[in-house]
């Protein structure tokens, strides 16, 4: 049996599911009647995703579609980091969704001092953009999965626990 059990706590999204979530919003903006002929487009990039639209209402509803599509394929929407609508040539608007991935320095203090506070036999360690959890007990690994899930509203990014060995 090994000496100490591990986990790492990282911020992640199946980059396949947005290409499909973006895809299907696209289809189906093609073919509503209400967007048809409202020239909107989505540009999926490698950080970011650009909405593009004749009106900021528009744009609201494209906005509607894809968050709808992202919730049935297991998406959270924390991934996305809406930034202020700019109009651009032509009245039209676009807004920039910049896709979060990975947990900041500052959210990585806020999760290693929050498992700290709850058992002291845990120990939380920062490596790059994820927290490794190390602890001789599996039992107190459990309860610390169970209370990061508990309060997975209290961060900006979705948490999913890997590696558990």
């Amino acid at each position: 049996m090994p000496a100490e059990s591990t986990f790492d706590i990282v911020s992640e999204f199946d980059r396949q599911e947005l290409a499909n979530a973006v895809d299907q919003t696209a289809r189906e903006v093609r073919t509503r009647y209400d967007l048809k002929d409202s020239k909107s487009e989505l540009d999926l990039g490698e950080n970011e995703l650009t909405l593009t639209s004749d009106s900021e209402m528009h744009l609201g509803a494209v906005r509607d579609i894809l968050e709808t599509k992202a919730i049935r394929r297991n998406l959270s929407l924390k991934i996305f980091d809406y930034g202020e609508i700019q109009e651009i040539s032509g009245g039209r608007v676009k807004q920039v969704v910049t896709l979060k991935q990975g947990i900041s320095d500052e959210l990585a203090k806020k999760i290693q001092k929050l498992i700290k506070e709850h058992n002291s036999k845990v120990q939380a360690r920062i490596q790059g953009d994820a927290v490794r959890v190390g602890s001789k007990s599996k039992d107190d690994l459990q309860s610390v999965i169970q209370l990061l899930r508990e309060r997975q509203e209290e961060f900006s990014v979705p948490l999913q626990f890997t590696n558990y060995r």
